[in-house]
């Protein structure tokens, strides 16, 4: 048997609650509650029954069991659950919402909430990432360098010159946005496993199930799940784009000067093929992502369209101008490869400092990160009824 983990306690009901959930998207339109969508989820479990439950809870205003659920994550947008609905209510569109409204409750900034629900945030947000990396280019080339802009504009220059200062602003931009994603899962830890008996898990069972989040990070097994031939490709697809991107955060963050160097290097040198891996895997993940929004778009809320579309685009943008820069660099074009360079800044940059810790590359840590709390439950409660049948034995 099955229990909640949570204590029972008296719960305050948030009459508003449906109404702010609705502002990160379509949600909940005449759901009769009926639980098809339910049954027909074949990732759901009689611990976690979603996406009945957990839309239930926001319409009821039920705010901290919300909070403390990890069902919206555990869906992984197949759409069965819509294809069955009988009153139409679209279950698939309400779980990729209330993953957007949860994503603005981890977040402390306040800014997930914005980006989420303004498309002039939206929009705003890369681009002013976009225009301080100009902004900053401009400012060390005519302050610090001193060069005059009739010289920057027309002179063929290499990048050497910048390399002793973009290693600090690239490992400042990556991990100043990591360390506040991380501030972020910590919180979404606190609201899914600080309360009632979940608190209580030993530590014991946290590093017994510690291999469940890298191992579905890198090999996607839920997915296998879900019905239809389309998601076996699905899930290599999406393997690729975390590989992919792991790759380029560790060639990025641990070996800098290695990977970003004026040395020109055969073909066969590492310091190549491991830059063309990434970029294969990141290309073929992020367009399979942006082929799926352009399927689904009729499903798409006006609030969360630019949302849905900006991260794969800025990942096939980064990885089109940085082969442009290679390309550039490899045929003595400095010139072109010095500006090629700016421009996959100005597209990498708000990949970075925006998309990754409020905007849709969080997923890519909550959703490990609730598989692997939701199998610590699940591992707390098969130790607490065996405890429990062996002490009534």
């Amino acid at each position: 048997m099955n229990r909640p983990l949570s204590a029972c306690r008296e719960i305050r009901v948030h009459p508003s609650l449906s109404g702010e959930v609705r502002n990160f998207g379509k949600f909940g339109e005449v759901c009769y509650s009926c639980g098809t969508c339910t049954l027909t989820c074949d990732l759901t479990t009689d611990a976690t029954p979603f996406p009945r439950r957990p839309v239930q809870f926001a319409v009821l205003g039920l705010k901290e069991p919300l909070l403390e659920s990890l069902e919206p994550w555990l869906c992984h947008d197949c759409g069965d659950c819509s294809e069955k609905c009988p009153q139409q209510a679209g279950p698939r569109e309400s779980m990729a919402t209330l993953r957007r409204y949860l994503t603005a409750q981890y977040d402390w900034t306040g800014l997930s909430a914005k980006i989420f629900t303004s498309r002039g945030w939206a929009i705003g947000a890369p681009v002013f990432a976009g225009f301080l990396v100009v902004l900053l280019a401009a400012v060390y080339h005519i302050l610090y360098a001193g060069m005059p802009i009739e010289e920057i504009v027309a002179t063929s220059m290499g990048l050497e010159h910048m390399f002793g200062k973009i290693t600090w602003f690239t490992l400042a931009v990556i991990f100043i946005p990591l360390a506040v994603l991380l501030s972020n899962a910590a919180r979404m830890h606190r609201f899914t496993m600080g309360r009632g008996k979940a608190a209580g898990i030993p530590l014991s069972v946290y590093l017994s199930e510690a291999g469940v989040a890298l191992r579905y990070a890198f090999t996607q097994d839920r997915i296998a799940k879900c019905p239809g031939e389309s998601f076996k490709s699905r899930r290599v697809k999406h393997s690729a784009l975390f590989a992919g991107g792991l790759l380029m955060f560790v060639l990025l963050a641990f070996f800098l000067r290695f990977f970003q160097t004026d040395a020109i290097h055969p073909i066969y040198h590492p310091q190549r093929w491991l830059g063309y891996i990434a970029t294969v895997l990141l290309v073929y993940g992020s367009a399979d992502i942006l082929a799926g929004r352009i399927r689904k778009k009729e499903e798409i809320h006006k609030h969360s369209e630019f949302c849905d579309y900006s991260l794969p685009v800025l990942i096939l943008a980064s990885a089109a101008t940085g082969i442009a820069v290679h390309v550039f660099r490899y045929s003595g074009l400095a010139f072109a490869a010095h500006y090629a360079y700016l421009v996959h800044l100005v597209v990498s940059v708000p990949i970075l400092v925006v998309e990754l810790p409020f905007g849709k590359l969080s997923h890519m840590a909550y959703r490990p990160l609730a598989v692997y709390l939701q199998a610590v439950k699940d591992k707390a409660v098969s130790l607490q009824v065996g405890e429990e049948t062996r002490e009534a034995a």
